[in-house]
């Protein structure tokens, strides 16, 4: 048993790529700072409008600005690693990248149920929506989806740190939970117990997001301007919640139950696919989506290109 302080963790999930490494280091550049660049855009835009500082658009931006927090912890590792002959971490910043990845998450996935529940009052509860969505509601909830992320992410990762582990090669492309538990020497159940009670706290999450969809669209039907606020400021929201569930529940089961010698591609794509993919989708899709934040972003770039003239 090695003295984990001391452990370089080898990430094989780029094993793969080294024939192509620069082609996939110019691609992921590209793709980060595209990332960075819509979701500034749309904090900005949010930011400088008092008109966009409604629950609705604050809680857009704590979206955008958690995916700011997950890209900017994934991406600049995997850069250097692509430029790298070996893919190593040392064990202290893959704890670190852990708990940031890890915050990452549980925030998105708190943030988006909190839309949830602000989608099913605006529309379900009109008449009570300001008297139940106030503003110090509103901070409460933004303060609430990092708080219990990140207390969440703690426990997590100090249960983890605690393991003596025998084993350095982690399957993936960036340091995870599950796959650092796998190398451990000893028993693991108290990382077993505490992971089954905080995904008992997210399926409780994903069934108040499905109780408000299920009303939001029962509401949706009664109306032609009901379809259309379902449409508009709804759909993108199920688009965001499908795509980063879908992949986050199959990394989860693969992890825990998957072959490590099958499905290697699938893999390694869905693992990504919720670090990568909601950051890029959702300022893409409520800027095109949402009138009022489209009109104020399409007004900034006209001033800018009128001041270049």
């Amino acid at each position: 048993m090695q003295n984990s302080t001391e452990i370089l963790f080898v990430l094989q999930g780029l094993n793969d790529t080294k024939s192509k490494k620069h082609a996939y280091f110019v691609v992921t550049l590209l793709v980060y700072l595209f990332t960075i660049l819509v979701n500034l855009t749309l904090i900005t835009t949010i930011f400088l409008h008092r008109v966009l500082h409604e629950p609705m658009f604050i809680f857009l931006c704590n979206l955008c600005a958690n995916g700011l927090l997950g890209v900017s912890t994934f991406y600049p590792k995997i850069l250097l690693d692509l430029l790298s002959d070996v893919s190593v971490t040392p064990y202290k910043a893959c704890l670190a990248q852990m708990f940031v990845i890890y915050s990452y998450v549980c925030c998105e996935m708190t943030t988006l149920s909190v839309m949830a529940f602000d989608r099913y009052v605006a529309i379900c509860k009109p008449l009570n929506y300001h008297s139940i969505i106030t503003p110090r509601m509103v901070v409460n909830l933004v303060i609430f989806t990092w708080l219990s992320s990140i207390c969440e992410s703690a426990v997590v990762v100090s249960l983890i740190a605690r393991l003596p582990l025998c084993g350095f090669k982690i399957e993936k492309l960036y340091c995870t939970g599950w796959a650092v538990v796998k190398l451990s020497c000893v028993d693991t159940s108290i990382n077993n117990i505490s992971g089954s009670i905080f995904l008992f706290i997210h399926v409780a999450e994903a069934v108040v997001i499905c109780f408000s969809y299920v009303n939001i669209v029962r509401s949706s039907v009664r109306s032609q301007e009901e379809r259309s606020k379902f449409m508009q400021t709804c759909l993108p929201h199920l688009i965001s919640l499908g795509s980063f569930a879908i992949a986050g529940v199959f990394d989860l089961m693969y992890a825990r139950y998957g072959s490590t010698s099958r499905l290697h591609a699938l893999r390694h794509f869905m693992s990504l696919e919720y670090l990568v993919v909601p950051p890029l989708l959702n300022p893409l899709m409520y800027g095109l989506k949402l009138k009022q934040i489209r009109q104020r972003i399409f007004a900034i770039c006209s001033r800018k290109v009128d001041a270049l003239k």
